[in-house]
């Protein structure tokens, strides 16, 4: 099965083209190899609330993503705002994924528990939230890859909650 994903980039100077966005190569390598899911969407977005909801409204409601990660702006500094952007656009939360994120990470930096990190869902498609660095994203993902096939498949109604086809 082939998913749809997009990634939404949260960064000031990423938006003014004043540094690379590794983190979401990561993201796009990992999808590819790991899930077989399809990049259907990408873009980045400065540390503005108002963008970064525009961004992910626009990606779940016309582009009909089943999964959209973030990267960027999860953490402590006063334009870290990507979990309010996320929650003001979900629908239900789905906070497992940030909760086992948490967890993985806490298991190699104590750091990890500065992560506001949210994860939910809008409409059928769930939103997570990930670190700015290249290396949490390959952490965080890492820890809940195995579960997203299988969430997808529920959210999207191709299977029911217990692995049964829909």
């Amino acid at each position: 099965m082939r998913w749809k994903v997009a990634i939404l980039t949260a960064s000031d100077a990423g938006s003014r083209g004043e540094r690379e966005d590794t983190s979401a190569q990561v993201i796009r390598e990992l999808i590819e190899e790991e899930m077989n899911g399809e990049i259907i969407e990408y873009r980045i977005v400065p540390d503005e609330k108002d963008e970064i909801m525009a961004g992910l409204i626009e990606m779940t409601d016309y582009f009909k993503a089943d999964l959209i990660l973030t990267t960027g702006g999860t953490g402590l500094a006063v334009r870290d705002v990507t979990p309010e952007a996320t929650l003001s656009v979900i629908d239900r939360e789905a906070p497992g994924f940030a909760e086992a994120m948490r967890m993985s990470s806490l298991q190699k930096t104590r750091r990890a528990m500065l992560s506001r990190a949210v994860s939910g869902i809008r409409g059928k498609t769930l939103i997570i939230n990930l670190p700015g660095s290249p290396k949490g994203v390959s952490e965080n993902l890492s820890a809940i890859m195995d579960q997203l096939p299988h969430a997808l498949a529920i959210l999207t109604g191709r299977e029911g909650d217990h692995g049964r086809e829909a």
